[in-house]
């Protein structure tokens, strides 16, 4: 018997689709071949992206801070940025955000709550939460006091009785508690004034708001150092630190609010530990800058 063609037979076997599989395979083809191939109108468009872009890399540059950021500024002088309280009320609100002890604690367990003065619009750096929660995080930082195991601390809500009050208080309020012979904005800590009483860190929000020339506008590294050197005193540290080595970071109980220079800081108070020496340090925010092991960054003084 004679064997029939293989088309015919593909016909045959497949019937209709035999002729509907080509016109298909072919049709796929044209429409990939239209998808992926480059038309001249996307190259015109990519060419007038690049153009809209060199135009930009042509125009006028963006600002540029002058060569030194304190050139403008007196020694102290608070840096220019967004409003803060200036009048006091006395009248404060909590904020605390409850949060389990960090450190070890052998010596010195601190149990602390958190408030914002009534008049100080706590919205302008984030809110009372976001105040409160900052100050957690630099408690819990292991660059923090508790790289020291003799130190921890706990936030507590106010009525369990908290040994330190952390306050955000307007600067009249600040000026009272405080302070304020040498004229500029500075925070502080106080003693309780009675047994129970718990110590105060007070925390001028003219100074939480904008820092100070010092940091050169790093706010965030100048609020670690503020809650840390106020702290510090309530720990006992009650003396004040020179630089100690031109160009090291600063130590922790050094006024870095005001100059991390040792001789500006010898010109706004002789009767300081700042010697006319020439010596200036670099900002720096932490009682430990690198960690537990790090104990030649600690306080020099023994707290007392």
């Amino acid at each position: 018997m004679q064997q029939e063609p293989f088309l015919v037979h593909i016909a045959r076997q497949w019937g209709w689709r035999a002729y509907a599989i080509p016109v298909l395979v072919v049709l796929t083809a044209v429409i990939l071949f239209d998808i992926f191939a480059p038309s001249q109108g996307s190259t015109q468009g990519q060419a007038t992206m690049e153009s809209s872009a060199s135009e930009e890399r042509s125009g006028e540059p963006g600002p540029i801070p002058a060569e030194k950021y304190n050139s403008s500024f007196e020694v102290g002088d608070l840096p220019p940025g967004p409003p803060f309280a200036e009048k006091s009320s006395g009248e404060f609100k909590e904020v605390s955000l409850p949060q389990p002890k960090v450190g070890k604690g052998s010596e010195k367990p601190v149990a602390y709550a958190v408030e914002v003065e009534s008049t100080v619009d706590a919205t302008l750096s984030g809110g009372g939460d976001a105040f409160a929660a900052t100050v957690n995080a630099i408690f819990a930082d292991p660059r923090g006091w508790t790289a020291d195991e003799r130190y921890s601390f706990e936030a507590v809500k106010k009525d369990r009785k908290p040994t330190m009050l952390i306050q955000l208080v307007a600067t009249e309020t600040a000026h009272q508690i405080c302070g304020n012979t040498l004229g500029m904005e500075t925070s502080c800590f106080i003693s309780g004034q009675s047994d129970g009483e718990p110590g105060r860190v007070i925390v001028n929000n003219a100074r939480w708001s904008r820092g100070t020339i010092a940091f050169q506008g790093d706010l965030g590294l100048y609020r670690q150092y503020l809650v840390n050197h106020e702290v510090g005193h309530g720990l006992g540290y009650a003396s004040h630190e020179p630089c100690a080595v031109d160009g090291a970071m600063a130590p922790i109980m050094m006024q870095q609010t005001l100059s991390l220079s040792n001789d500006e800081l010898h010109r706004i108070d002789p009767n300081e530990v700042y010697a006319p020496d020439g010596k200036k340090c670099a900002p720096n925010g932490w009682p430990y800058p690198m960690g537990p092991q790090d104990k030649q960054a600690a306080p020099t003084q023994e707290a007392r």
